[in-house]
């Protein structure tokens, strides 16, 4: 190739010399060769040392549903694949900035591997690479619908609190549940130290958590309701997102013995007090088993026919009363007695303790127990003549087996 010099100027140039003309000729050469691509090599455009980073990677990502979506289901709609290369990253977010935990399945796919918040905004990033390490990213975002039948759960015991051992925790629903496993999933119940804890569901519409045997005294307990979105049954929804904690207290159960007339109230395994006590007489035994205590009442009204039983009694003024089961058992105080406590069995099926009417004084057994007492202690009323409280009547599963409580 012949290289001229620009018109009107001579090869050498003022003050140039030799030299300038070999810079000049050479910087065209670079140019020419760099925009012919010609060379020596037979190289092909792009390749060579470095040429694989100039071409697209052969990835292709796929996320469902496509971007801009509404009314999205927040279970099982979901999916993040690739083919032709491996997932690397999959990062789902709502606007908050809260994560969404999954999991990428053979490097070819991704699911959440939890439900997805009602009415709220998503964003997708996801990368993956092909055989040649080169990267493909997918962005999308999607809104999940807005339910119009609701759900949530009224729980017991409150956030806060400190309770007995047998306390469970408890889930009321206001909706029958007919996808039971899905809202369970949902509820997260940790510990400290850790134990192991297993819900029951009694009915549709209400769950129970609690350990094997009584919780260790002292225990911590952390319980996660992420119930927003969960598809309860049906077209209707959970609208409710709370965490929560209580702590376990001293260890207290008192053991009430129907043939005696007798309570042994121990704490931490230690017996503190024996209290003289009369139970259900004849033909209105109490129930024996575990009974945990779910409410406490400094006084109350215990009418007859709210539990079946007509008009045999209407006192309005019962103090020192703590609820035994949700159908009315109670272990209360009792100014009516007579001499009744710790000689026979006189009352329609509570336990009854002595105490004065309005329950002024501190010094009778009744006030002493109701003060020492908290909810989720235990009583266990043995050597009557019923039967075994059901597990559902109150918070009182313990009667039931452990392989029974899991099923």
């Amino acid at each position: 190739m012949n290289v001229r010099p620009i018109s009107g100027a001579s090869v050498e140039g003022r003050g140039t010399g030799r030299r300038g003309v070999a810079l000049v000729a050479g910087a065209l050469l670079l140019a020419l060769t760099a925009c012919g691509g010609g060379g020596g090599t037979g190289s092909g455009p792009g390749e060579g040392k470095g040429g694989t980073q100039d071409k697209q990677s052969a990835a292709a990502v796929t996320i469902t549903p496509k971007s801009g979506a509404t009314g999205v289901d927040t279970t099982g709609a979901v999916k993040v694949d690739v083919a032709k290369g491996r997932l690397t990253e999959v990062t789902v977010k709502d606007t908050k900035g809260a994560k969404v935990d999954g999991a990428i399945t053979g490097g070819a796919s991704w699911t959440p591997s939890t439900h997805l918040a009602a009415g709220t905004k998503y964003t997708v990033h996801a990368v993956a690479k092909d055989s040649e390490g080169r990267e493909a990213a997918e962005d999308s975002s999607f809104t999940t619908l807005t339910p119009k039948n609701t759900f949530v759960g009224y729980f017991t015991p409150e956030d806060g609190s400190t309770v007995g051992v047998g306390m469970p925790f408890s889930v009321h629903f206001t909706r029958g549940i007919t996808k039971p496993r899905d809202v369970e999933k949902a509820i997260t119940v940790r510990t400290e130290p850790a134990v192991d804890v297993e819900g029951h569901w009694f009915g549709n519409d209400r769950l129970d958590f609690r350990p094997e045997r009584y919780w260790k005294a002292g225990t911590k307990v952390t319980v996660d309701l992420d119930l927003d979105g969960v598809e309860g049954r049906d077209g209707v929804y959970g609208k409710q997102h709370k965490t929560l904690k209580f702590t376990i207290g001293r260890n207290q159960v008192s053991v009430v013995d129907a043939k005696k007339h007798t309570m042994k109230i121990t704490q931490d395994g230690k017996v503190v007090r024996t209290i003289p006590v009369t139970t259900g007489k004849p033909g209105y035994e109490t129930w024996n088993g575990q009974m945990v205590m779910s409410e406490k009442l400094a006084v109350t009204r215990m009418n007859g026919e709210t539990v079946g039983y007509g008009g045999e009694y209407d006192i309005k003024d019962v103090p020192h009363a703590i609820r035994l089961t949700t159908s009315g058992t109670f272990i209360h105080g009792n100014y009516w007695g007579g001499g009744a406590f710790g000689n026979y069995n006189a009352s329609h099926g509570c336990v009854g303790l002595q105490d004065v009417r309005g329950g002024y004084s501190k010094s009778v057994p009744a006030a002493w127990f109701f003060n020492h007492s908290m909810i989720g202690d235990v009583v266990v009323v043995k050597n009557s003549d019923d039967r075994t409280v059901d597990p559902g009547n109150g918070l009182n599963g313990w009667n039931m087996s452990w392989a029974d409580w899991k099923k």
